[in-house]
């Protein structure tokens, strides 16, 4: 099994914005010297608590200051995007990184930026559809050689083929071939976005608030939709992101966890996905009342708390109840004592790490 990073970003409102992205740096900095795989950068526009309405501008900067590990958006809101940038903007963002970088993609977004963009949060289906053309746009336009042109409901494209002459036209083509590694994140039951990623064979990545009966769900839909193409899907290439909190002891853990994971949680996390409809995914019993959804339901049932050796536990009891996956992904959580979150990550590293080295993700 290896571990990497899903860095939403979360952090609280009263952090400057400057502060937040030099601690973001400095967690991928650490990460990358600890050995982890990836770290997975996430997008919004609107979302005071996730802060990083522009990731690549952030991958850029952590290109500059890390040496192995493969960096990606998590995810690109596909959505609001103009096809024709945002094709070029991530061409060039994996050259910059010589390949060492992920397209993370998403297919909806919250209602505050579709509005922020003039859509209507309501006509989900037409969300989806944007989305869908957005992505079709951008990945013909790699494949493209000479003139490129596409006419489709949202967007009409007329590109010209590149001029020998004058050097103009289109011509930027990303680092990796045909195009970088694409994942595709699923927060829903039943997630009708990761269902692209087995239709496609691309990496499916799963949220950190999926209950373990409805994370296992997910894998079914990948593998159906695979199936339904023709191909299989490696569980090796599944990433299971969890909100995880190791410390030297079991109670210092769950002390810290109430401290950090329980703040993001009251604060940000259970009032934005009750507001969505979002809890359900997150209940063991669907019939539990919204309010049952504390802090100790959530530590107990669906975070990773404790000393090396129970963490260790927690994760082999959660790839023995979904079948195995291949990549853990740590949510990061911006502590008061950035040390806090340092320590987390070297003890998951070193001490949960050799614990769980056995699980191949078969």
């Amino acid at each position: 099994m290896q571990f990497g990073l899903f860095m939403m970003p979360l952090h609280p409102p009263y952090r400057t914005f400057a502060d937040s992205y030099d601690r973001d740096l400095a967690l991928i900095a650490l990460a990358d010297q600890l050995g982890y795989h990836e770290a997975w950068i996430g997008q919004h526009f609107s979302e005071r608590w996730e802060n990083a309405p522009a990731p690549d501008l952030l991958i850029a900067k952590a290109l500059a200051m890390t040496e192995r590990i493969i960096l990606g958006t998590g995810v690109t809101l596909l959505a609001v995007q103009n096809p024709i940038e945002l094709a070029h903007r991530i061409a060039m963002l994996d050259h910059l990184a010589r390949g060492r970088f992920y397209w993370g993609i998403g297919a909806r977004a919250i209602p505050t930026d579709l509005e922020m963009f003039g859509l209507d949060p309501k006509q989900g289906r037409e969300v989806r559809q944007r989305s869908a053309e957005v992505l079709d746009i951008v990945l013909k336009m790699w494949e493209a050689d000479g003139k490129f042109s596409y006419h489709g409901q949202f967007f009409n494209i007329e590109a010209p083929a590149l001029d020998a002459t004058k050097e103009r036209g289109l011509y930027m083509k990303p680092y990796q071939k045909p195009h970088p590694p694409i994942g595709v994140a699923g927060t829903s039951l039943g997630s009708d976005s990761i269902k692209i990623a087995g239709e496609r064979g691309w990496i499916p990545m799963s949220s950190s608030n999926l209950a373990p009966q409805h994370l296992k769900g997910h894998w079914e839909v990948v593998s159906e939709a695979a199936a339904s193409h023709g191909r299989e899907m490696d569980r090796r290439d599944w990433r299971v992101a969890r909100d995880i909190f190791v410390a030297e002891t079991s109670q210092l853990a769950r002390e810290r966890a109430r401290e950090v994971l329980g703040r993001n949680y009251v604060q940000h996390q259970f009032p934005n996905r009750r507001g969505y409809g979002q809890l359900a995914a997150t209940k063991l019993d669907p019939n539990m009342p919204d309010d049952a959804m504390t802090v100790d339901y959530m530590m107990e049932n669906v975070w990773i708390v404790g000393d090396p050796k129970e963490c260790a536990q927690r994760i082999r009891h959660l790839y023995q109840q979904v079948g195995g996956f291949g990549q853990l992904l740590a949510i990061t959580q911006d502590p008061d004592d950035p040390e806090w979150e340092h320590e987390c990550l070297r003890l998951l590293m070193n001490e949960v790490g050799s614990r769980v080295a056995d699980l191949k993700g078969d």
